[in-house]
């Protein structure tokens, strides 16, 4: 068993790997949610998944592994309809025999949302994670929501989502070296008594002092590109780090320190 100061050597290891992975030129959108309330799918990101894809028609590799509820075809259905719209497409790894091989060849990565330890799990079972994180240091771009932006980050364990299978291992790609929270809320819902989302990520940074916490709120996306990070959308993003009072940052605000640690 490890006691505490073994585990906090053991992130320090593992993110100053995602430091030296984001020196490289990486194109990186990462989305809190896929759906507004009363709006259609993938609806709020749509302009902005067009501008990152470009004008230019792509194919795109999309990721399914985190539906649990319905088949993964009807997951690529949902999405192509979407991507479909804006002049671009996606098939989902599901169809090839060698999902390794069909990573290696991608044009661009597209990784659904759902639930966060059943996609780390798949992505593990199927050697994904690591041929995922090395064709976007290359210049692959990336594209994730909610569980998708989750496995983008050092780690799963700032997910919202129920622990349904073991994941094989906590350790995501690390694309970014800071931990995002999709699906910010800064309240409980009405009648709800337990920890509110900023007291379960303080919690987290007691344990894991060295990690920045990026409160994403529903509507707002960070972009990477040109070695810049910013925020989009019209909610502010709440960030977290350990020892220093939450900072809220706007669209108008630099967020590339984060790429610093």
């Amino acid at each position: 068993m490890f006691i505490r100061s073994e585990l906090v050597f053991l992130s320090a290891s593992f993110l100053l790997t995602c430091k030296r992975n984001i020196n490289k030129f990486m194109r990186l959108l990462l989305i809190s949610n896929s759906t507004m309330p009363g709006e259609p799918y993938l609806e709020y990101p749509k302009q902005e998944l067009k501008k990152f894809l470009g004008e230019k028609t792509v194919n795109c590799l999309f990721i399914p592994y985190a539906v649990v509820t319905f088949p993964f075809d009807i997951y690529e259905s949902k999405v192509e309809e979407r991507f479909a719209e804006i002049g671009h497409h996606i098939i989902s790894v599901h169809h090839f025999t060698n999902p390794v091989e069909a990573v290696e060849n991608a044009e661009v990565i597209v990784v659904g949302g759902g639930n966060t330890w059943q996609l780390v799990r798949m992505m593990h079972d199927n050697q994904i994670m690591d041929a995922i994180r090395q064709k976007v240091e290359q210049g692959t771009p990336f594209i994730g929501w909610s569980a998708g932006a989750n496995v983008a980050c050092p780690t799963l364990r700032t997910t919202n989502d129920m622990p349904i299978i073991d994941p094989k291992g906590f350790d995501c790609m690390g694309l970014v070296p800071f931990q995002i929270n999709p699906h910010y809320l800064d309240t409980n819902p009405e009648g709800h008594g337990g920890e509110t989302r900023e007291q379960r990520i303080e919690e987290f940074l007691e344990i894991n002092p060295e990690i920045t916490v990026v409160g994403l709120r529903e509507g707002t996306m960070l972009k990477l590109e040109d070695k810049l990070l910013t925020l989009i959308g019209n909610r502010s993003a709440r960030i977290f780090k350990k020892g220093v009072a939450p900072q809220e940052l706007t669209s108008h605000d630099s967020f590339s320190f984060l790429l610093d640690y």
